[in-house]
């Protein structure tokens, strides 16, 4: 251990404290993307507290957690982009799978699409899938002249840093296989992410237009 003077030891405590700190804060977040790296960060502090002080047990401990972090950093962020990391599913507008998903997550939709309460009655309906889990929904209408209209973009908090409605729109070619050419978002998204994907702002709406189906 390293002799400090007793400014630095309350310096060195205090780093402590915060390293413990952001890894219980870690530990609370519902995204993967943010609790795999806040974990990164207190384990890497650990591992300088630690270090200080010698005590080479926790600094082995804190070593090894932030390479599982960085190994799942790495795959997540290398997933997100793969098509194989997500697959799309067609159910009904007005079916219960759908109905139960929407109720499941009824305040967190209303949270970023106020005026959306249920689809319209000539709606499509699609759900975002990783493995076995439903992380995301997404209902258009058509509005003529092969301009597929949004009425509902929803992802769990769980998966939101990853964009998995990208896959809907772009690498699934649902929408154009429906004969769609044309994508449009509503405007009363909060906080749209439209734009990282692909999306044109173009007035008051994010526009994408979709390659034909091969």
């Amino acid at each position: 251990m390293i002799d400090l003077s007793p400014g630095w030891q309350v310096a060195l405590e205090a780093v402590g404290w915060i390293g413990s700190g952001v890894v219980v804060w870690s530990m609370m977040q519902q995204r993967i993307l943010r609790l795999r790296l806040y974990n990164l960060v207190g384990c890497l502090i650990q591992v300088l507290y630690n270090g200080v002080l010698g005590v080479w047990p926790v600094v082995a401990l804190n070593v090894v957690l932030a390479v599982v972090q960085v190994v799942n950093l790495t795959r997540l962020l290398r997933g997100r982009d793969d098509p194989a990391t997500y697959a799309v599913a067609g159910v009904p507008a007005d079916g219960p799978l759908l109905g139960q998903v929407l109720e499941r997550h009824r305040e967190d939709v209303a949270r970023f699409q106020p005026t959306f309460t249920a689809p319209s009655r000539d709606a499509e309906a699609y759900l975002v899938m990783s493995g076995d889990e439903v992380v995301g929904c997404v209902v258009v209408h058509d509005e003529g002249d092969g301009v597929a209209q949004i009425e509902l973009d929803y992802v769990t908090e769980r998966y939101r840093d990853f964009t998995p409605g990208q896959f809907v729109f772009r690498r699934s070619g649902v929408l154009a296989e429906q004969g769609y050419r044309t994508v449009v978002a509503p405007s009363d998204t909060v906080d749209p992410y439209y734009g990282q994907i692909g999306f044109e702002r173009r007035g008051d709406r994010y526009v994408l237009d979709l390659e034909p189906a091969a």
